[in-house]
């Protein structure tokens, strides 16, 4: 069993599991009863940014239309569109080993898709979490469950990893946008 973080908690992967190149960032999450009339559809994302927290070429964003990045580095295993079901949801793959030396860092991120038109938050969502898992031994290696902290927002920076140094980190961000993917892509220097 991996390590439960919370909110604003920093762990070493690379460093405290040698030999670790490639994981399995999991998302997962259930939705709220609530009467809508529309399917909640989640999306994962990953953003690959500079050391200033900017994307720097379109390539660099990872989402369900540019699944894997050209490096091979980190890829998305598609888009599940209901979010129904147990464990994860949806699933993004790094091999760090990969990743180019311009990518400083890998947000991890969920959006809620066309929230505004139905209107949907992630206030009416539950259970959310991201593990991440060794690939090649299928070990979890640590979890943060985001908890219900979250009412107007449509989007969600859920996790970082990061280089310090040669090595790989994780951080648990748990941080929520209004504005859904077009805010987010603004935030990482992305135009929409």
């Amino acid at each position: 069993m991996g390590i439960n973080l919370s909110k604003g908690q920093r762990i070493d992967l690379t460093k405290t599991n040698p030999g670790l190149t490639k994981v399995i960032v999991g998302l997962g999450w259930d939705t709220n009863r609530y009467s809508g009339g529309h399917d909640f559809d989640l999306d994962a994302s990953a953003f690959l940014t500079d050391a200033n927290g900017k994307v720097i070429q379109d390539s660099d964003f990872v989402f369900y239309n540019n699944l894997v990045h050209p490096s091979g580095g980190v890829e998305h295993t598609g888009d599940n569109r209901t979010g129904e079901g147990d464990g994860d949801d949806e699933q993004i793959k790094i091999d760090f080993s990969k990743v180019p030396s311009h990518v400083h860092r890998i947000a991890i991120t969920v959006t809620i898709h066309d929230a505004e038109s139905r209107s949907q938050n992630f206030g009416q969502v539950s259970n959310a979490f991201v593990r991440v898992v060794d690939e090649e031994s299928n070990n979890e290696i640590l979890r943060f469950d985001l908890g219900e902290d979250f009412s107007v927002e449509t989007a969600v920076v859920v996790c970082e990893l990061y280089r310090h140094n040669s090595d790989w980190k994780f951080s648990a961000v748990g941080s929520g946008f209004a504005g859904g993917l077009a805010a987010l892509c603004r935030n990482f220097g992305l135009e929409v």
